[in-house]
């Protein structure tokens, strides 16, 4: 193997194997894997535009017992910060997402024990009923899982019900690294890596749009993150013709501040900009049917998010109003919806709107009239 005959094969859009893509990883210089992650960005999304959305991470609830230990946000059964979101915080909450122009909820949560398919579906129909054009990109595979094993039913019948209750799309959560060997170490408590694809399988037959994800710079090892790739192009590659699939993949290192797994397993954060620009690049690369990518400015921050537009990614994500869970790991960095959109054109692109199926939005008033009234003082 030679850096630059894997590079042209990334080029023409075959697939790398595993093994190929650590090669590549280890051996190619960051100038070269953003310069082919920008080329493979082009191909599937042309020109300078670089989206985003506004949007809310709530919580149904922080009662869980997957006891993952890269989580400071879950509570057990009884303990007395637990809780479970009311309808009434939920509308307040969504009036708020609304008001800020938002049209989405992110909604996900733990692994709550009594919380089965019957609490989803009349959630979601009841959200639905008050938010008519509420759109809910809700739960992830786990969950899903979960709520299947509570129901001793199927993935497909758990999501079918569900999304003819309002599921309009599933998250990626709880990927993590997708290898049975990490996840029994960092996450016994969830869904092994099979089920996970399986859930998104279920949910491609089904038609629902879902996005995949990436928690790397823990325990894992280099062939474990391109396997993870491997894994989800193959699941991609399975859905009916006329699925989107996986619409997107978001990659984030992981945030250790105060976690059992850097306390008990020694696992610390050395994500360095520079290998997070590089994962940026090789999801382009060991991704070529997935069309969007994703960089996490919300755990690396401003400048490197900004690198990562001319690496591959072609999304910066939610300005998120409201986001409890990597938060509570350590995760400091903020945007306004002015600010999201100052950061992208530093970076040298447009910014535009999108909604979650990657549908371009017009600016809400509020906000054209906000940039308005800044341009207006900028040639005071």
């Amino acid at each position: 193997m030679n850096t630059e005959e894997l590079l042209q094969k990334a080029l023409r859009y075959e697939w790398l194997t595993p093994e190929e893509g650590v090669f590549l990883f280890e051996n190619a210089t960051t100038t070269e894997l953003m310069y082919v992650g920008n080329k493979m960005r082009q191909h599937h999304v042309p020109g300078n535009t670089v989206t985003w959305i506004i949007d809310r991470n709530s919580n149904t609830t922080n009662v869980c017992i997957a006891n993952c230990k890269f989580c400071n946000f879950y509570r057990r059964p009884g303990h007395e910060e637990a809780y479970t979101t009311t309808i009434e915080e939920y509308k307040t909450k969504i009036d708020e997402t609304f008001a800020l122009g938002g049209e989405q909820l992110l909604l996900q949560g733990g692994h709550h024990p009594d919380l089965g398919l019957d609490f989803y579906v009349k959630l979601f129909s009841e959200l639905k009923s008050l938010y008519p054009t509420l759109k809910l990109h809700a739960l992830g595979p786990p969950e899903i899982a979960h709520i299947t094993k509570l129901e001793k039913s199927t993935h497909t019948e758990v999501l079918r019900a569900l999304k003819e209750a309002g599921l309009d799309s599933l998250p990626g959560a709880g990927a993590e690294i997708l290898s049975d060997r990490v996840r029994r170490l960092i996450s016994k408590g969830k869904c092994g890596g099979r089920e996970w694809l399986d859930v998104m399988r279920a949910a491609h037959q089904l038609d629902i749009t879902t996005s995949a994800t990436m928690m790397f710079g823990h325990i894992e090892t280099n062939l474990e993150r391109m396997q993870h790739f491997a894994d989800l192009r193959q699941v991609q590659s399975e859905k009916p013709a006329h699925a989107k699939g996986f619409l997107a993949f978001i990659p984030w290192p992981f945030m250790d501040e105060d976690t059992i797994l850097k306390r008990i397993k020694r696992a610390r954060n050395t994500v360095t900009g520079d290998e997070y620009i590089r994962m940026i690049a090789m999801s382009r690369i060991m991704l070529p049917n997935v069309v969007n990518i994703q960089s996490s400015w919300l755990t690396v921050g401003k400048q490197v998010a900004q690198v990562t537009l001319h690496a591959g990614a072609n999304d910066f994500g939610s300005i998120m109003i409201e986001e409890n869970v990597v938060s509570a790991a350590g995760a400091r960095f903020r945007f306004t919806a002015d600010g999201i959109q100052e950061a992208i054109r530093d970076a040298g692109f447009v910014p535009q709107l999108r909604n979650q199926q990657y549908g371009f939005r017009d600016l809400p008033e509020h906000i054209v009239n906000q940039e308005l009234d800044k341009e207006e003082l900028i040639v005071d």
